[in-house]
């Protein structure tokens, strides 16, 4: 048979290889029959797929023939040469070679002789991988195996590109469904309905950055005159600062339900997250108890401040800072004395988080306390609903086009006049 039938042979195999890999396959399947079909055509005894990171810059091994998974810098070896200069490397006696890595030889008592190496180019001249091919079962590889397993590569390559995209957004599409999902229970957390105590009225809202937040609040009704107010912020945005939060709300409920003290409730949840959280991470807290029967609140603030406390009488704030450091920083060995705040006809109480006192506008200037105190002279005698919405409209308008940078929640307890 002549050259040129070999080649023409060759190239249908070739052909036939491509309207294979166009079948719905997953990514780990098609590399492996790229491998399979690289080795048969050019009767080779091993091959390797390495996909490349561009995160990382590495060249990862995903499938290959008798070898473990491991990762090189995508600029190291005879791999890595084909990658950067995206051309074929014929070597035809491996330890000859100065570039040839002898060392995976050593760990798997394999003898590599020959080698191909061919660099996988996707579209847009994209760089998906390198296939390598090794120790051809008879000789060493010649030009028209080259010829070959260039035109095996360049198909190969835009198959293994669109497999590697679809798999990269089936992957998000997962994600976004977890993410869904986390977001649905967190929100599903926070209070249905505002508490019922008469002379008061209470209002909350809750804006995460992303799809799920690091933000909490609560509101636990003991009885028709005692509630208990939970508000606090988790470091970080996502679903692991959304876990530490919803964990801070179950806690403090189960503490309740075992009638808890507020100083017990607070020491044992702080422990507890000491023993859970990693050492870098940690929740700000208020944790209040209203008696109306007193009209006044006692609370500890881990972290979380200021506690705003406007007097309707006089119009004048007060802003008070935390009480102790924040929840799952260290073991909490002595707790002082709840701070105590009484609450005059019309007065609020305001547990803000630094998502709103810290937004910035497009110049970089915080909203601040005194954008608070604005908002609410602007609505100083409306009830607690009234009042949150004001302030929210207010610290939009003040970041005008600038993104929201952090967790938005304010929780209000306001008294009747």
């Amino acid at each position: 048979m002549t050259q040129q039938a070999n080649e023409a042979k060759a190239l249908w195999r070739v052909l036939e290889v491509t309207r294979k890999l166009a079948a719905p396959f997953d990514l780990d399947t098609m590399l492996t029959e790229v491998v399979d079909v690289s080795r048969n055509i050019l009767d080779a005894d091993r091959g390797t797929v390495f996909l490349y990171d561009e995160h990382t810059d590495e060249l990862v091994v995903r499938v290959a023939t008798k070898l473990g998974s491991f990762r090189i810098p995508a600029n190291k070896g005879i791999v890595g040469e084909s990658a950067q200069t995206r051309k074929l490397i014929n070597v035809p006696d491996c330890y000859a070679d100065d570039r040839f890595n002898r060392d995976i030889d050593k760990q798997t008592g394999y003898r590599t002789r020959c080698m191909l190496t061919i660099p996988l180019i996707g579209y847009e001249d994209s760089l998906v991988g390198v296939l390598q091919i090794l120790n051809k079962n008879t000789g060493t590889f010649d030009e028209h195996d080259e010829f070959i397993a260039m035109a095996l590569a360049a198909q190969a390559a835009v198959v293994l590109h669109r497999a590697k995209i679809t798999e990269q957004i089936i992957e998000s599409e997962k994600l976004d469904r977890e993410i869904t999902v986390a977001r649905d229970v967190q929100m599903g957390t926070l209070p249905k309905e505002m508490p019922s105590i008469e002379g008061y009225g209470f209002a909350g809202a809750f804006a995460p950055t992303d799809q799920t937040g690091g933000d909490l609040y609560d509101f636990v009704q003991l009885d028709h005159q005692r509630l208990f107010l939970l508000m606090g912020d988790a470091t970080g945005h996502g679903i692991g600062p959304a876990l530490s939060a919803t964990q801070v709300r179950a806690m403090l409920r189960v503490a309740i339900r075992l009638n808890a003290s507020l100083d017990d409730a607070f020491v044992h949840i702080n422990d507890q997250l000491c023993d859970d959280l990693p050492d870098d991470r940690f929740v700000t807290g208020f944790f209040g108890l209203l008696d109306a029967s007193e009209h006044r609140v006692y609370f500890h603030s881990g972290g979380q401040g200021p506690i705003m406390h406007y007097h309707a009488e006089s119009g004048d704030f007060d802003w008070h800072p935390a009480t102790t450091f924040p929840l799952g920083y260290m073991p909490q060995t002595d707790l002082a004395d709840p701070l105590e705040l009484d609450l005059e006809p019309g007065d609020i109480l305001g547990l803000i988080s630094d998502g709103i006192y810290e937004y910035e506008n497009e110049d970089g200037v915080q909203f601040g306390q005194e954008g608070v105190i604005s908002a609410i002279n602007n609505v100083y005698d409306a009830n607690a609903d009234e009042v949150v919405a004001a302030i929210m409209q207010a610290v939009r308008r003040h970041g005008g086009n600038a993104p929201q940078a952090d967790d938005i929640t304010i929780v209000l307890a306001r008294r009747s006049r």
